[in-house]
C-alpha cells in the first residue's frame, strides 16, 4: 500500500527515529512504511492519523490489485 508518511514526516521535520519514539514504535517500522513493505495495523494508522493531523485516507493510498 502506498502512503504519504515521508512526505508528512518531512514537512514537520521530524526524523524517522523521532517519529518512531511518538509513536513507540522501531525506526524499522517507520521506514518499512514509507517503502510500502508493510501495511500498518488499525492502531498505528489511527496513531499516524492523529499525529499528522490528517485522515487516513489523506495518508494511506489503497489500490486494489
Amino acid at each position: 500500500m502506498k502512503n504519504n508518511i515521508e512526505k508528512f514526516r518531512k514537512e514537520k521535520n521530524i526524523s524517522q527515529v523521532q517519529l518512531a519514539d511518538i509513536l513507540e514504535v522501531s525506526r524499522q517500522t517507520i521506514s518499512s512504511l514509507e517503502n510500502g513493505r508493510y501495511n500498518p495495523s488499525i492502531i498505528l494508522a489511527f496513531k499516524l492519523s492523529k499525529f499528522f493531523d490528517k485522515t487516513i485516507e489523506e495518508i494511506f493510498i489503497y489500490e486494489e490489485e
